[in-house]
Parts: structure tokens; sequence; C-alpha cells
């Protein structure tokens, strides 16, 4: 493992999470890293490119060629763009919170969302990550998976609430379930009062490449709402896996 790599991988994460620049005393006591490493990685990041210093405050941020780099992901793009007419008839319909997630290690991100009008409402942000087997659209999207896939829970299934499936067969078995019905729900797994669903979108080839979903409180998303927004969140799903030229799941 290169370790220096590994560790300007992860200066550089930290300042895309950062809301403000950081400086170096700053990053070095977060990451638990003496303060020349620290000022050193800096100095690569910024010679890369992506990283700035101001030069006033000498405070460090990153570029705009991260976000250039991350928008050249084409297919997360082209699957945001051809969502968003789909997720807003969505949150017209239902008035709750609509998702695009996609699948990276054990954890879903929020590709794009529209909020719901309601004051109260299920809270996420676009780039945020949430663990995929305790969400809607994370348990979608795992239920294509490959049976190995899962392996990586073995030991690390942490109850964030009662309600969490911490129990990797129980996982399974669930997953085993989502597949057969062509959608996902969320019963406050891992936010308490927190509900919601979610059905898988294919790409070209027939895998899955996001899933669609809708969340807000367990005060409105009842059993008998839940299963009325399955029905319209796997139609949503199934226009934007035609959209993405799948004409098959078994491509």
């Amino acid at each position: 493992m290169d370790k220096t790599l590994l560790k300007g991988l992860q200066v550089l994460e930290a300042l895309a999470r950062s809301t403000r620049p950081r400086g170096v005393s700053d990053l070095a006591k977060e990451l638990e890293l003496a303060r020349s490493n620290m000022h050193r990685t800096l100095r690569t990041l910024v010679e890369a490119g992506l990283v700035a210093q101001d030069a006033e405050s000498g405070l460090y941020a990153c570029t705009l060629k991260l976000f250039e780099l991350g928008s050249a992901i084409p297919i997360r793009s082209d699957v945001s763009g051809l969502a968003d007419p789909i997720m807003a008839a969505l949150s017209d319909v239902t008035g709750e919170t609509v998702h695009l997630s996609a699948l990276e290690g054990g954890d879903v991100i929020y590709l794009h969302k529209i909020d719901s009008t309601h004051p109260v409402r299920a809270y996420t942000k676009v780039g945020g990550r949430a663990p995929a087997y305790c969400v809607a659209t994370g348990k979608a999207l795992l239920a294509w998976q490959p049976d190995s896939y899962l392996d990586r829970y073995e030991g690390a299934l942490n109850p964030f609430t009662q309600q969490t499936l911490s129990d990797l067969g129980a996982l399974r078995e669930e997953l085993s379930e989502v597949r057969r019905q062509g959608f996902a729900v969320n019963r406050g797994e891992w936010r308490d009062s927190v509900c919601g669903v979610a059905a898988p979108v294919f790409g070209v080839g027939g895998r899955p490449v996001a899933a669609i979903g809708l969340s807000g409180p367990d005060s409105r998303l009842t059993s008998e709402r839940l299963d009325d927004f399955a029905r319209q969140i796997t139609a949503a799903a199934r226009e934007l896996t035609q959209k993405m030229g799948c004409k098959s799941t078994r491509e």
C-alpha cells in the first residue's frame, strides 16, 4: 500500500468535505499527522492543481479541478440529468423528498434530490453518504449485487436503531424479497421514525446503476402509503431504466 498516496487522498477528502478553508495545524490535528507532513502533502496537492492556498490567510481549499473530475464520471452525470424530470413528477405526486442514489462500497451516495414541501421531512444532502444496508435506496441496489458483495458486512452491521437489520442472514433474506418484489422499504432502520421506499435503476447491460427512492417521517409514511408509493417508485424506476437504454434487466 502506498501510504504517501493514501495520506494525500485523506487530506483531499477532508478539504472536500469542509465548509470552510482549513489551516495546516487544523488538518494535522484532525488526521493525526505531523504538521511537517501535512505541509508537504498540501504543497503537493497545490502543485497538482487540486488545492489552492489563500495568499492572505494562508488557508487551503479545494479547487474547481476536483469538481471537474467528479463531473466527468459519465454514468452518474447521465443518470442524474435523465432522472430530474422523473423525480420532479414523483415529488409533485407524493409530496415527499425524492432521492437518487448510487452504491459505492458499503454505502450509498446521494447524487440528486428534490426536497418535500412539508415542514417536517427527512434530511439528506447531495454528496452525502448513508449505510446501504439500512436505507431503502441502498437495499434496492444491494439486492442485485453478487452474494459475495455482502461478505463485507460480516460482523459490521452496526445497529443504528432498534429496527436495523444487524444479522447478515436476515439481511440476505430481506434482499431476496426485495429482488422478488422489485422494491425495498426502510422502516426507521437508519434514523428513528424516518421511513422510505426505493427501486433500482438499470443501465445498458442490465446492471443496477442507481436507485430512486422517497423518504419521510413515519407519521406520514404509514404501511398503506408505503405500498401506494412503492407502485409509483417502481414505475419511475422503470421509466428511468428505459431512458438509460436498458431493454431488459437480464441483458
